[in-house]
């Protein structure tokens, strides 16, 4: 790759390195400069640009990083569509991520222009958390350092897994001594059953019995025999010797004790055992609060299937001090106990939130007497084809907007994943259909996608590499798809938009609003044509259906 300051006469298909404003708007960093675009450059007064050549060997920025991305995910994990060098790693779902700390080490090294940051090891994410990033510091990386990381990523298990947790029904013993209140053994089997339950398991069985070795021990055997598993054993006192009531009960039982005592505080009294295959667990008195100690490290590896030997446990002492001191002064959140999975996170970093409108309305006076949704390409109605397409990709709720015509298209829709809006006012325009999916959408987004129901040569993949563009607070709040420099559709808007697309009126659509907000665009390359190529007319649809494109100058 060579970066350099090229004369404007040598600049078409360089890479721009620093973003320019132009008269007609800012051409940002990134951009693959066509003619067009040195036209702008050199109206603006530019007579050269900062910019970077790809040379023969070069792996552009996106799919260096999308090829280690994808060498990355393991089990649990997916990785999103690239942009600006960047594709990151996502959760699937709930459940702990691991990842192979020498790997990531190795990665990094490998070339200063390619980074992998993660999560810590073992950390508990949410479905659609972002756990891992990779990243691509320059416009290119040598094919053979792109092909060495993907060598890398290959050997053994994946970089980044994230291990689901399973549903368990567990057993809790609660004892109680003459002076236990009641309030605190029902705080105590409150705070285990939350843990249980954001965990995606069940509090079975409970039962609360002296606090006495044989007492303790029948309590046990009758959890074994229910098939409760985990068993956990929250004690009316500390447990602060192998030969106190809780380990001599699980011992009395038939069980055996695999660690008393960590080295992570809050959490130091903390019982691990085993009996017929079950995990036998001794809480500690913390484990009465919320707030994150050890117990829950030990609880939550178990339920996500990882082992826990005595040697684990005695590896948590690095990173173990828990307890607030005075350098980590904020008090520690309560751990998610269900509702929405952004919640509650500590402001962990989300996959975005993005529905998806498929325009559907309009009366299609440029077809002549039929409707082009409804017309035929390859066998399905083109509507279906175009609907299809959006719901390949990671947008929901998808939801159709319809008005001319409206059973027919609902009908050409059938057994498809969709909602339906009605455009009572279709004929004022693509704008009161706009409005009326506007209105249907639901609270809690980051985006909208407006599609066109005409448009079947945009794929699910297109569309994810627009919501993967989504970053309003890095002046990414509109992303639009374009083809050799020229811009097409879908377009992606920001939730905090979605008011001033609703005032939107006549039939340009929200054209208006992308050039007021020219500064917070953002371009994203689409190797198809299939951005421009709606079926307007029957001439079109002909050419979509012989591969051609429909590119409106």
């Amino acid at each position: 790759m060579k970066f350099s300051i090229f004369p404007l006469a040598e600049a078409t298909g360089t890479v721009l390195a620093h973003s320019v404003a132009t008269a007609k708007g800012t051409l940002k960093k990134g951009r693959i400069l066509g003619p067009q675009d040195i036209s702008r450059l050199a109206e603006a007064g530019l007579h050269e640009v900062v910019a970077a050549r790809l040379e023969p060997g070069d792996v552009a920025e996106d799919d260096a990083a999308a090829r280690i991305a994808r060498a990355a995910a393991g089990a649990g994990v997916h990785a999103a569509a690239p942009f600006t060098g960047r594709a990151n790693l996502f959760a699937a779902g709930t459940g702990l991520a691991t990842f192979d700390a020498p790997r990531v080490l190795r990665i990094n090294c490998l070339d200063e222009g390619l980074t992998i940051a993660t999560l810590p090891n073992l950390e508990r994410v949410t479905a659609g958390q972002m756990i891992a990033t990779v990243k691509v510091i320059t416009f290119a990386l040598p094919e053979a350092v792109v092909a060495e990381a993907e060598r890398l990523l290959g050997e053994g298990p994946k970089l980044a897994t994230v291990h689901a947790f399973a549903a368990r029904r567990a057993g809790l013993i609660l004892t109680r001594m003459a002076s236990t209140k009641a309030n605190v053994l029902a705080k105590r089997r409150a705070a285990i059953e939350d843990r249980l339950t954001a965990a995606g398991s069940s509090l079975a069985h409970v039962e609360i019995v002296s606090h006495t070795t044989p007492e303790v021990a029948a309590a046990i055997r009758r959890m074994t025999d229910v098939g409760a598993d985990p068993i956990l054993i929250f004690a009316a006192s500390a447990i602060v010797d192998r030969g106190d009531v809780i380990p001599s009960a699980l011992v009395e039982a038939g069980g055996e004790i695999v660690r008393l005592g960590m080295p992570v505080d809050p959490g130091n009294l903390m019982l691990m055992g085993r009996l017929s295959g079950a995990d036998v667990i001794g809480a500690p008195s913390c484990a009465a609060s919320p707030k994150l100690n050890g117990f829950d490290w030990v609880l939550e590896r178990r339920l996500a299937g990882l082992e826990v030997s005595g040697a684990d446990i005695a590896a948590m002492g690095v990173g173990g001090l828990l307890k607030e001191i005075a350098t980590r002064p904020q008090p520690r959140e309560a751990r998610p106990t269900g509702g929405d999975a952004s919640e509650g996170d500590g402001g962990a970093r989300h996959q975005p939130k993005v529905a998806a409108l498929v325009l559907a309305a309009g009366r299609s006076t440029r077809f002549g007497t039929s409707n082009k949704l409804l017309a035929d390409l390859d066998g399905e109605p083109v509507v279906r084809r175009s609907v299809r397409a959006v719901l390949e990709s990671r947008s929901r709720p998808v939801i159709v907007v319809t008005g001319h015509m409206a059973e027919d298209v609902r009908a050409a829709l059938a057994g498809l994943d969709v909602q339906f809006a009605e455009s009572a006012h279709y004929r004022d325009g693509l704008s009161a259909s706009l409005k009326a999916g506007l209105a249907a959408l639901p609270a809690g987004l980051d985006g909208v996608i407006v599609a066109l129901g005409d448009m079947p040569g945009v794929t699910g993949h297109d569309i994810d590499r627009l919501i993967s563009g989504l970053e309003p607070k890095e002046g990414r709040a509109i992303v639009v798809p374009t083809h050799r420099g020229k811009r097409g559709n879908p377009v992606l808007f920001a939730a905090h938009l979605v008011a001033e697309l609703a005032e939107v009126e006549g039939d340009a659509g929200a054209k208006h609003v992308i050039v007021r907000h020219g500064d917070e665009v953002a371009e994203v390359d689409i190797a198809s044509d299939g951005i421009f190529a709606d079926v307007d007319t029957p001439d079109a649809l002909e050419r979509v259906r012989q591969g051609r494109n429909v590119n409106k100058s």
